[in-house]
């Protein structure tokens, strides 16, 4: 099971992770915090490339640089557009098959392979859990 708490603190907002990772959050007005919905691009970007980048080495095929943008605009106050995953990549000098290689996992990854993403494009459904309803 995946999981992280979320909390308000005496700065602003925190994510946890059960091994101590933290990620500040806020509104797009705060500096050095990422907003809810950039932690939602990251998570689609981090999903891919932390398995595009190992599984495309595996293959023999190291690539020099690998890198993404995601972005998704806005189409009502409270609902994203389509989100867009633009790779930006260098390949190894040499390597005539990398290219190959390096897009048909790509496309695996994001088809089949990629959690954050395939929940997505499914519609996970997100239930709300909230205290018992007497006094606290």
């Amino acid at each position: 099971m995946a999981k992280v708490t979320v909390q308000r603190t005496d700065d602003g907002f925190v994510a946890r992770n059960g091994r101590g990772a933290e990620i500040k959050l806020g509104s797009s007005a705060e500096e050095d915090v990422f907003t809810p919905v950039e932690l939602l691009l990251a998570a689609v970007g981090g999903c891919n490339i932390v398995s595009v980048e190992p599984l495309t080495a595996k293959r023999g095929h190291r690539l020099v640089r690998l890198a993404m943008t995601v972005e998704a605009e806005k189409i009502e106050p409270t609902l994203l557009g389509p989100v867009t995953v633009t790779y930006e990549v260098e390949l190894p000098e040499g390597d005539l098959k990398a290219d190959e290689v390096f897009r048909a996992v790509a496309h695996r990854v994001h088809d089949r392979h990629c959690t954050v993403t395939r929940s997505l494009e499914r519609g996970t459904k997100v239930e709300i859990v909230l205290p018992p309803d007497e006094p606290l």
